[in-house]
């Protein structure tokens, strides 16, 4: 019988489910392995064969630690509220919980198709009211410990959705999704005190095995600055501006003051003549996003205030600028630039043409090009002749003794601002008194839930849409007669994936967000796979909210995420005119190289997959026509897990007759077994490959090198099907080998073979490392360092290496006229000729 997965796969899904076989257990005695996907966001578009490529390789960890005797925790769940439900809602009508509800069921079924071991009886949506409840008594318990409060802000205001977006929803001053020009405007907002844990989310990071580019991102975003507070005081007048600087040391650099656009000094200190000129290019400013402003390729433009600062250190008269590349919430949002040492000042200098003074000697010429080295003072007053780095120390002890100055540590990591003018988000369990405080909503009153309404847009003077709901919005302190008012603003969707992994732990805990003996067990998560699009804010505010929840004692492990691995993409062909234009895949042929949408040529590109480049790949259809275990195989051998990837429906194809080559090793034509599949006794060099295949698919999974796993693989099935005896032992490995990557053929083969029941829990094969060592490997020759040539030998040959290499006659003639100064051995690698001549 052929092989058939549109009857094998439902089967042993339908298995599965019956028998709860992938639940998670708490067991004590067993060591555990806490697999977590970046759980979606479920759109009305539904899954594409990019998403699978992640829950695949955990999948794979999952059953490959099942089958080594961990007991394993691998949940899904979803990221259900945010933006794009409540703009469906605002252009249809339809409320956006049911929409979220359709999607989550459409996504559900995309994922159980593909055969996932995942422990569904811990599904959760970040939208379930017992949810929305604990993700409220987080907030309530941040606002307990002052690190939630309001503030004035400067905001992203995005005055067609007459709402505040966040700084990753802008570029160059528009809103991504739809372009809308965006300013800043200063609101009332709530923040998280995120910088109250800057250090330890900054120290945190040594001990974590991730990625150490993605380190560097979090690194670089809290942006811990070492320096110095400098104060100028301005003249006339006598108030000071307070400037921050990693380089107190070149202060008698400085050529000029420059203030942030948003500097709340700036109207008092620019002067009549100076005001109109000032006030305009503060209102320019207001459209950049920061991104833009800081950007150091950019033009340095500004404005001359008219007034001026007095330098401590010379008494000299510095002109006060307004520059937009200076940020308000970075240091003090004013600067003390030194233009012959450091490139964004020095560009600014020559713009508009300000002194530039070296005081740092080199040879380089600072009125072309800034230096930024140290080196030895100059023209530095009491300073001249010490090093940079010694002079930085003097200088700040005479700031400090002077009254000037001070040391100071600075981040850029800024308080979190946290409030959404939007209607799905959770809304903010506080209660506002007619005397203007603020009281925490009782936690017998949770979950706060979204009032009804009819419409999900702001309010016409730009009040949130929870403003709408003015029954909801007027109400009295619980247990009180007082009158109170509702928080119309909710939390941003990033609230809800904040902690969600822990609540996998104990998903039906109506008692505590989680239960300590779940916690104390399953914590950290062994391993978190994703998109490197995470990379900085969730992941930044997940570990900040899961140290407060350390600190207050519901966990007990400082960071949440022990090991993370970042997903590559997987590209699509994408076809387009001139114009623009897009075109369905289908409607396009080739001719003679180029390639034609009926009479219209298009240019093909491999691009990201997305609706409006109609090169979107349904797993649903690959499913269909090849079988969800081909799709897995496939999105794993396609290359590394964290490369980029473009599609090809012909590897599908591939990794299908490899399936169907298994398929027929152990079937014969009857659907009865194979007559070469035997109780017999492996040869040796069957023996020596089945113990190879062990000792390597077994490193490669826990390397996650998938795709050298699955080549090992098909070098072991392509023997058993050459021989003409099939030993059982061997053909048992292959099967328990492959089932992490393509289990329901593993599990169908598995039973054919006469075993009962699932195999997911059978042991995993071991091996004798004798007999995995390789009889022969490859060795390279080198001559002076460079590769010359290549050949295979015995893979313990030891001391003879030199002589074996020695033997080759093609180094026999690379040798040739040369003297030999010194051999150099590597065993098991190379050997390398140092020569002369």
């Amino acid at each position: 019988m052929p092989y058939d997965p549109r009857a094998i796969e439902p089967k042993w899904q339908a298995y599965w489910a019956e028998h709860d076989i992938f639940r998670a257990e708490f067991e004590p005695t067993k060591p555990k392995f806490y697999a977590l996907d970046m759980f979606p966001y479920p759109s009305g578009a539904g899954l594409h064969v990019g998403h699978p490529l992640g829950y695949t390789a955990t999948d794979i960890l999952c059953r490959y630690k099942r089958m080594c005797g961990f007991s394993v925790l691998h949940p899904m769940g979803w990221d259900s509220f945010g933006l794009p439900a409540e703009r469906h809602a605002m252009r249809t009508g339809v409320h956006p919980a049911i929409t979220t509800k359709r999607n989550i069921e459409t996504f559900r079924g995309q994922v159980q198709r593909l055969g996932f071991s995942y422990d569904w009886s811990r599904e959760l949506a970040t939208t379930d009211p017992n949810y929305v409840r604990w993700t409220q008594w987080i907030f309530l318990k941040l606002f307990e410990r002052g690190l939630a409060y309001q503030a004035e802000v400067a905001v992203n205001w995005c005055p067609a959705q007459n709402a505040v977006l966040a700084d990753e929803e802008v570029k160059d001053g528009r809103y991504v999704e739809t372009g809308d020009p965006v300013v800043r405007r200063q609101m009332r907002q709530w923040m998280l005190r995120i910088t109250a844990y800057a250090d330890r989310l900054l120290d945190g990071l040594d001990d974590l095995n991730w990625p150490e580019s993605l380190k560097a991102m979090q690194r670089n975003w809290i942006g811990r600055s070492a320096g110095a507070e400098i104060a100028f005081t301005v003249d006339p007048g006598g108030t000071e501006i307070v400037t921050f600087t990693t380089r107190p040391e070149t202060l008698f650099g400085v050529s000029y003051i420059v203030v942030a656009p948003e500097h709340p000094l700036l109207p008092a200190i620019v002067t009549g003549e100076a005001r109109a000129a000032v006030e305009s290019y503060v209102e320019q400013s207001a459209v950049l996003d920061e991104t833009s402003r800081a950007d150091a390729g950019r033009e340095k433009t500004g404005v001359f205030t008219g007034a001026y600062a007095v330098n401590p250190a010379t008494g000299i008269r510095l002109p006060i600028w307004v520059a937009d590349y200076v940020l308000s919430g970075y240091g003090t949002g004013a600067l003390m630039p030194v233009p012959a040492h450091d490139a964004r000042d020095h560009a600014f200098a020559v713009a508009h043409g300000l002194p530039i003074t070296r005081v740092i000697e080199s040879d380089q010429d600072v009125e072309r090009v800034a230096y930024e080295g140290n080196g030895r003072m100059v023209g530095s007053g009491f300073l001249d002749g010490l090093d940079a780095p010694a002079a930085r120390q003097t200088m700040v002890a005479w700031l400090q003794a002077n009254g000037a100055g001070k040391a100071k540590v600075t981040y850029r990591l800024r308080d979190w601002l946290f409030s959404r003018q939007r209607y799905w988000g959770e809304p903010i369990p506080v209660l506002h008194l007619a005397d203007g405080s603020v009281v925490p909503l009782p936690e017998e009153c949770l979950p706060l839930l979204p009032p009804e309404l009819d419409d999900y847009a702001p309010t016409a003077d730009g009040e949130p849409p929870l403003a709408r709901a003015e029954d909801w919005v007027q109400t009295t302190v619980p247990g009180t007669d007082l009158p109170a008012r509702r928080e119309t603003n909710t939390m941003p969707q990033w609230a809800g994936s904040c902690w969600y992994y822990l609540r996998f732990l104990d998903p039906h805990n109506k008692r505590e967000l989680v239960g300590h003996e779940a916690e104390r067990y399953w914590m950290p998560v062994d391993i978190y796979v994703g998109g490197a699009e995470h990379a900085v804010l969730h992941l930044l505010y997940a570990r900040f909210w899961h140290k407060v929840l350390y600190d207050i004692g519901v966990v007990s492990t400082e960071e949440p995420f022990q090991r993370l691995f970042n997903q590559g993409m997987i590209l699509a062909h994408s076809y387009r005119d001139v114009a623009g234009r897009y075109y369905e895949p289908s409607s396009v042929t080739e001719k003679g190289g180029r390639w034609f949408a009926g009479s219209v040529e298009v240019h093909r590109a491999v691009e990201k997959m997305s609706k409006s480049r109609l090169n979107v790949v349904n797993p649903d259809d690959v499913v269909d026509e090849y079988g969800a275990d081909a799709l897995r195989l496939y999105e794993m051998f396609m290359g590394p897990l964290d490369g980029t990837k473009p599609w090809q429906t012909e590897g599908v194809k591939g990794v299908r007759r490899f399936l169907d080559r298994a398929w027929r090793m152990v079937c014969d034509e009857a659907d009865g077994l194979h007559p070469a599949v035997r109780d017999a006794i492996p040869g040796s060099e069957l023996l020596r490959l089945r113990h190879q295949t062990v000792k390597f698919v077994t490193e490669d999974i826990e390397a996650m090198r998938f795709n050298t796993a699955i080549a090992r693989l098909m070098e072991l099935s392509n023997a058993l099907v050459a021989a003409t005896e099939r030993p059982r032992e061997v053909v048992e490995t292959l099967i328990l080998l492959l089932s992490p990557f393509a289990p329901h053929i593993a599990e169908e083969l598995w039973s054919k073979l006469g075993h009962e029941g699932t195999l997911a829990f059978v042991p995993w094969p071991s091996f004798d490392p004798e007999l995995a060592e390789e009889e022969m490997r490859e060795y390279v020759v080198q001559i002076n360092g460079k590769v010359r040539h290549r050949f295979r030998a015995a893979s313990d040959l030891g001391e003879g290496l030199l002589a074996a290499a020695r033997s080759e006659p093609e180094v026999v003639t690379l040798l040739a006229g040369r003297t030999v100064v010194k051999e150099i051995a590597v065993p098991g690698r190379l050997v390398n000729y140092v020569t002369k001549g």
